[in-house]
């Protein structure tokens, strides 16, 4: 066999090469978790505001030990005490020691010696004492939700509050529009492979239903993108340290055997037992991993607003767990969503919380939805959010309103606890200036399942006979959509 001259030369360039030969190890690079510095929660306003803080945490029905806020303040007036104590000791011992380099009869020495013995041991108890109470009031703390917007409603779910409706009017509520009659006769979506692969509320979707993702997706993206939004993708694991720090709770408190997110097994951190290997889950939401993006960041107020648009999977461990709609796409375990979030100056959260309604009215109304905005109720707010809007679709196959999207303005709960600040000084209410904490706000632009739920049931095209035909799509996604497929089931509108 001839050999091709362009491999000829480059094997005499092999041969007659001269030059250094360098050796690239193989071996990974050591790479150490970055530690963030604990939170810095504001315990003199929870101290100062007893009456209120007990007062939000009935409201929101929040699970915790009775009297919680009245414990922290007896237990941060008792530190403070201990602190006083300990910058006592600090000073007499310094005092101690200054005349102990003075003194020249050995006995008087001696007594000296004893004495600054004996301030050490009782300083050691002090700091330790200390340490034990700045623990206990920072686990209580860390569970004290945030306050609550004067506007919000008060009470569970059926008092959010309608701010308005959008898009055109009701489609009569039918049983053939179910969505998942619909995506199982048109081939969307294999709830039956998921179950073989995974389990229950494990889904596959294909052929047009795969597309739909896609094309809901890039869309979005280019919406946020065209408002100012930074798109990025997002890492699906994160640390549990992390997501606590969101405001989420790795272990539902109300059941402890059960949790509330998938939990991954760190196999070197079990054979290692080093203690830098931390603990990871799947991601509730791309907020978390969003948020831990800014973590331990000083931020320059010219460069504020900070406004990112992630795309990242949602796991949810609780689907169906407790037996609400968990028919077809509406609850499942894992999800594609498109997150919107922004870092804010003290000042600015409420207006960027309006954007991020505008925008999100804008995107649906596009969509061709019935939709309405509500303004969320106080037992249905998160522990990090200050108020919440949810934005709920009608579903005529549901018969019923479902929510496809929420946006929470979150102030400085997560930046406390994520150690997110100003780098420049801003003032306070009391007029000093420092390094604020600064506010965050999240959103969701696309959960996916959801949408593909509300464009189903109101897209579904019958023939005279009353015979499914095809799905009628919003004209927006054509640009976006991947064609290939020749079922012809898709009709734009």
């Amino acid at each position: 066999m001839t050999t091709a001259p362009w491999l000829r030369a480059a094997i005499r360039t092999i041969q007659t090469y001269s030059g250094p030969c360098r050796c690239y190890s193989t071996k990974l690079p050591k790479r150490t978790a970055v530690e963030i510095p604990p939170p810095k929660l504001d315990l003199r306003n929870i101290c100062d505001n007893v009456e209120s803080k007990a007062q939000n945490i009935a409201a929101r029905k929040t699970v915790l030990p009775p009297n919680v806020v009245q414990r922290i303040a007896s237990l941060y007036t008792e530190e403070r005490g201990v602190q006083q104590e300990i910058t006592q000791a600090r000073h007499r011992r310094g005092v101690l020691g200054k005349s102990l380099a003075q003194l020249k009869d050995p006995q008087e020495a001696k007594a000296a010696l004893d004495e600054a013995t004996r301030m050490k041991a009782q300083l050691k108890e002090l700091e330790t004492k200390q340490q034990e109470l700045v623990g206990e009031i920072q686990g209580l703390a860390l569970r004290i939700p945030n306050d609550t917007h004067p506007d919000a409603p008060v009470g569970p779910e059926p008092n959010a509050k309608v701010l308005a409706e959008y898009g055109p009017p009701h489609k009569a509520a039918e049983t053939r529009r179910d969505h998942l009659a619909i995506a199982r006769q048109l081939e969307l979506v294999d709830f039956e492979a998921g179950a073989v692969t995974t389990g229950s509320s494990w889904y596959y979707l294909v052929n047009e239903g795969a597309l739909l993702e896609m094309a809901l997706v890039n869309y979005a993206y280019s919406v946020a993108i065209a408002h100012g939004f930074k798109p990025v993708t997002t890492p699906d694991v994160v640390r549990t340290d992390i997501a606590s720090r969101c405001g989420f709770q790795p272990r539902d408190r109300e059941e402890d055997n059960v949790s509330q997110m998938y939990h991954v097994s760190n196999i070197l951190a079990h054979n290692t037992g080093s203690a830098r290997h931390h603990e990871l889950v799947l991601a509730g939401t791309a907020e978390i991993p969003l948020g831990g993006m800014f973590a331990n960041k000083q931020i320059p107020l010219a460069a504020l607003p900070q406004k990112v648009v992630g795309l990242g999977h949602a796991f949810r461990a609780e689907a169906g767990a407790r037996g609400a709609d968990t028919r077809g796409l509406y609850r499942v375990h894992q999800f594609t969503k498109l997150e919107l979030f922004a870092v804010t100056a003290p000042d600015h959260s409420n207006a960027m919380m309006e954007e991020f309604k505008q925008l999100q009215i804008k995107l649906f109304e596009s969509l061709g939805l019935t939709f309405r905005v509500l303004d969320m109720p106080t037992e249905e707010l998160g522990a990090a959010a200050y108020r919440k809007y949810d934005i709920e679709a009608w579903m005529p196959g549901r018969d019923a309103w479902g929510e496809i999207s929420s946006t929470s303005n979150c102030t400085d709960y997560q930046a406390r606890r994520l150690n997110i600040r100003s780098k420049d000084k801003i003032s306070d209410q009391n007029g000093a200036e420092n390094l604020a904490f600064l506010h965050t706000l999240n959103g969701t632009a696309v959960a996916v399942p959801r949408l593909i739920v509300a464009l189903l049931e109101n897209g579904a095209c019958f023939s005279d006979a009353g015979e499914l035909e095809a799905i009628s799509l919003p004209k927006v996604l054509q640009p976006f959509w991947v064609n290939g497929l020749q079922r012809n089931i898709i009709r734009w509108h």
